[in-house]
């Protein structure tokens, strides 16, 4: 090797990124699992997720609160009991739960996986969510609920989804003190056994795996009542707010507003999803955005400002997020609008383009470092029903997309009529 010389550069697009493939098996009762085998430590990362979302619930807050108790206690173990087993083999098993799945995941050694999934058995199955647990946890997200009402940017949040799909829209809904107040443990336990007793689930597993991780996971879970996915969340139509700009006081005190501005958009099934991720990415999606460059460099406005497609799998929405001085709020949306007019009225130079182009496959290289990433990838098309060259199309997209379509594209969705605009201060 010649030190005298520096190596030649050489741009992310150049690159031929693969995904790596995703291998797949059926359990027993049909439950289907994606497994990627990668990495040279003996870790893995196991994830059920069940259709068990807010979707489905009939009664506000009990998705979220039934995900979260799964840990709490069992016929024979306490919630400390639980939590013990997981420590005691230095693994960590989280709670998530989200607009149309729920989520149970296993971060452990892959040695340790037969004492470990008799446990994640046992709470999926014998969860009995007592009045005790449930009391506390109704008690700590009261108080957690009280601390949010507080922050500008957590009540404009809830309040634009609100806005663009409809308060009663999963997408839309938000939970009051009534709601967890309403919780009882008859409920969860009935909304556990339809969706998590005998629900719908896929599994994904990704890691360096054991040769026989098959049998072992169809020992731990192939003879329970779980199917394959026959519970996915059917359409609801959304139901937008009429008015479309809203100016709220939160707190008279504060000194900084909550700037949301938002679109509905349509999800990845959409021919122009793929290409208005490149558009997004210059008009707010990195640091280097035009929103970026006008309204935190030029301006000072703010600290910071984005905007994104949010991760839905039925309807989305294309959302400008920021917070900025009180006093210059107003001036902020008006500078937003200016950029939108810019990419209406002017194609992006190709400069500017190599730059979004070699940023966003170089995210893209970052995502493909390590299984569990590559894993993170499978589990957004598996979920979102699309195919491994969904993967292959979005790199295409970004590397030729040319100026004069992101112009097109901007003169169809970058148009202030068709945004919400909130401020909450």
């Amino acid at each position: 090797m010649n030190r005298t010389k520096a190596p030649l550069i050489k741009d992310a697009v150049e690159f031929d990124l693969h995904l790596k493939p995703c291998e797949q098996f059926t359990l027993d009762n049909g439950v289907p699992v994606y497994a990627v085998d990668a990495g040279a430590q003996d870790v893995l990362q196991l994830e059920l997720v069940f259709y068990a979302g807010n979707w489905f619930e009939q009664q506000r807050s009990v998705a979220a609160a039934t995900n979260f108790l799964l840990k709490n206690g069992t016929s024979n173990k306490t919630a400390f009991q639980l939590n013990e087993e997981f420590e005691y083999f230095g693994a960590y098993c989280n709670r998530s739960c989200y607009n149309e799945t729920a989520l149970v995941s296993l971060s452990s050694l892959g040695k340790h996986l037969p004492a470990l999934l008799p446990v994640i058995r046992e709470m999926i199955t014998d969860s009995v969510f007592s009045e005790t647990e449930l009391d506390i946890y109704k008690q700590n997200s009261k108080q957690r609920l009280a601390v949010n009402l507080k922050k500008c940017d957590f009540v404009a949040s809830r309040l634009a989804d609100a806005y663009i799909y409809g308060e009663d829209h999963p997408y839309g809904r938000y939970t009051r003190v009534a709601d967890i107040d309403g919780l009882n443990s008859a409920g969860l336990r009935d909304y556990f056994r339809q969706y998590y007793l005998n629900g719908s689930c896929v599994m994904f597993v990704s890691g360096k795996l054991p040769a026989d991780l098959q049998q072992q996971l169809n020992k731990a879970f192939g003879d329970l009542s779980l199917k394959a996915c026959d519970q996915k969340p059917g359409p609801i139509p959304a139901m937008p707010a009429v008015e479309r700009k809203y100016r709220i006081e939160n707190d008279p005190n504060g000194v900084q507003g909550a700037i949301r501005m938002a679109r509905p958009f349509p999800n990845r099934h959409h021919p122009d999803f793929m290409k208005i991720m490149v558009l997004n990415t210059l008009f707010g999606g990195f640091f280097g955005s035009r929103l970026m460059a006008n309204i935190r460099e030029d301006k000072g406005y703010t600290y910071g400002i984005h905007s994104y497609v949010q991760n839905h799998i039925q309807q989305s929405a294309w959302m400008i997020s920021t917070e900025a001085g009180k006093d210059v709020c107003e001036a902020t949306v008006e500078e937003v609008y200016k950029e939108m007019k810019r990419l209406r009225e002017e194609p992006v130079d190709e400069e500017e383009l190599s730059l979004v182009r070699n940023y966003l496959i170089g995210t893209i290289l970052g995502d493909l470092d390590g299984p569990f990433h590559i894993m993170s990838r499978w589990k957004n098309i598996v979920l979102n029903n699309l195919t491994g060259s969904y993967f292959y199309d979005s790199v295409r997209t970004i590397k030729t997309i040319p100026a004069d379509e992101l112009h097109a594209l901007a003169n169809k969705y970058l148009r202030p009529e068709d945004f919400y605009e909130l401020i909450v201060i």
